[in-house]
């Protein structure tokens, strides 16, 4: 009897500690899912910002986008040394860009390749501590690619980390897009309607960012068509808020 009495307890115990870890492991994941979000999302803003006229809403979405990244950093008890001053770095280089003037002249022309860097460099960081669960990168994959097609239409091309060339950090929409449709495929869309939706936006977003044409240096698209900046940077805000509410609890 006291045998049983100890197996059960075993078995009780077993099924306890997942519930118990798992508080801690989901915050640890959400934290660095959004600082990856985040860092790219205030890019995206600042890109807006200068592509579409310096519109106010964009600088304050930017704000906004900077605001929810410090909130997270902050927040965020593991972080190790390198995150703060790279945080910063980010920060004041997004800021720097908005502060430059209205003409083509008024940014200088190493620029872009700042902002590229700071923000290679942060995403690395974050990256770093994340381990195994790459499963948190599919956001930051869309968000990352979408950095890189709203540079290709504003800016010009952005320097992806050659260093790494098997981390999403070091690819473009070549090598990203079917990486995305592969961790998507293995989402079961048929039992789960909000699976099903983010499926259905990805097909239509990534229509736009196959055909950045990143092999090119001409700027032009693949099909010749239009940048459409303001459609993808919409779609993918929407797709990568769909994937954190399926995020694990």
């Amino acid at each position: 009897m006291n045998h049983r009495k100890w197996l059960w307890m075993v078995v009780l115990l077993a099924c306890w500690f997942p519930a118990l870890l798992n508080p801690a492991h989901a915050q640890t994941y959400t934290a660095l899912e959004s600082m990856q979000i985040h860092a790219n999302r205030a890019t995206s803003s600042l890109l807006l910002y200068r592509g579409e006229g310096f519109q106010k809403a964009h600088l304050a979405r930017m704000e906004s986008d900077l605001k929810a990244l410090a909130d997270r950093v902050d927040s965020f008890p593991g972080a190790r040394n390198d995150l703060h001053p790279l945080h910063q770095v980010l920060q004041t280089t997004l800021r720097e860009g908005a502060s430059f003037g209205r003409e083509e002249d008024d940014m200088p022309w190493g620029w872009p390749l700042q902002m590229s860097k700071a923000l290679r460099d942060f995403l690395t960081a974050v990256r770093s501590q994340q381990g195994a669960n790459v499963r948190a990168e599919l956001p930051a994959k869309v968000e990352y690619l979408t950095v890189q097609y709203l540079s290709r239409a504003y800016v010009g091309s952005f320097e992806t980390a050659r260093e790494q060339p098997d981390t999403y950090l070091g690819q473009d929409e070549r090598r990203l897009v079917p990486s995305i449709d592969e961790q998507l495929a293995a989402l079961d869309g048929k039992s789960n309607v909000a699976i099903a939706k983010l499926k259905t936006r990805w097909e239509f977003l990534k229509v736009a960012l196959e055909d950045m044409n990143s092999g090119n240096n001409s700027f032009n698209t693949a099909s010749g068509r239009a940048f459409a900046p303001i459609m993808v940077d919409r779609h993918a805000r929407s797709l990568s808020d769909q994937w954190m509410a399926l995020a694990p609890d």
